[in-house]
């Protein structure tokens, strides 16, 4: 593909994100490939029948993925994609990690809420720095539990206390205290199917539970800038989120440029 061709973020999108914590940009995959990605969600669902589909986590790691899911290639092609780390790059820099991806999948009538939450508290990332594009592939809306964010929550780069939930009808199990937030300022990201949403590390986030007839699904991808160190010894909320991860062992892919933090470990968790 010619780099001239790939698409970036204008001068408004990328100060929107600056300004807000998040962007919806103008670039949208084609809907052929959007089908073919749903096709490949319809396999990862049926190859993982004992997992939430809300829980798909590191679906981009092909096989038994260490972390309760067997994972496809189709999820780590779109993770590489070069149109969505150049959109990522506008907005973090030229040195960009792929270090994860979760697929949100909410079953029409039942899909579970995603509560109130800063991503930071789970990743063992410092300087803690990601962008997360999450690509719609059907139709996000409110009826159907689309993404919520509160805009200029990123501001400060503040961590609020989260608290500890024992359900089991919640994608996470932490959630912010009520008080840490006013849930009148949310904005709702409606999203049709192929267009996408960049949010910060930082942005307070969550989504209603899916009450209606149509399925909603999102892939979170997640990029670091490669001046970050994911560091494998951290535990960040150590098995409290309601979500299994295996951070030690999980693979990390420089997308774009170099690592400039010169720590990070591009070789754990590749098979070989």
């Amino acid at each position: 593909m010619d780099t001239h061709a790939l698409p970036r973020l204008d001068a408004a999108e990328v100060a929107h994100y600056a300004a807000e914590g998040y962007v919806v940009p103008r670039f949208r995959l084609p809907s052929g490939e959007v089908g073919a990605l749903r096709e490949a969600l319809d396999a990862l669902i049926r190859d993982n029948p004992g997992v939430r589909p809300e829980k798909l986590v590191s679906a981009h790691i092909a096989g038994d993925n260490g972390e309760g899911v067997r994972g496809s290639t189709a999820f780590l092609a779109l993770a590489r994609d070069r149109r969505i780390v150049e959109l990522v790059s506008g907005v973090i820099g030229d040195d960009v990690v792929l270090w994860g991806c979760h697929v949100f999948c909410k079953p029409p009538g039942e899909g579970y809420e995603t509560p109130w939450h800063q991503d930071g508290h789970y990743w063992p990332i410092r300087p803690l720095a990601t962008c997360t594009a999450w690509v719609a592939l059907e139709h996000s809306t409110v009826e159907n539990g689309c993404l919520r964010v509160i805009p200029r929550s990123h501001r400060g780069h503040v961590l609020h206390p989260h608290l500890h939930e024992d359900r089991s009808d919640l994608t996470l199990n932490q959630r912010m205290a009520d008080d840490a937030f006013d849930a009148r300022d949310a904005v709702d990201i409606e999203l049709e199917p192929g267009q996408m949403s960049l949010h910060d590390v930082y942005m307070i986030h969550g989504a209603a539970p899916n009450r209606s007839t149509e399925r909603r699904t999102g892939v979170a991808l997640r990029y670091m800038p490669a001046t970050s160190h994911f560091d494998r010894a951290l535990r960040p909320v150590d098995g409290q989120s309601g979500v299994p991860v295996n951070f030690a062992q999980r693979p990390l892919w420089l997308v774009k440029g170099v690592d400039r933090s010169g720590r990070n470990d591009f070789a754990t968790g590749h098979r070989r």
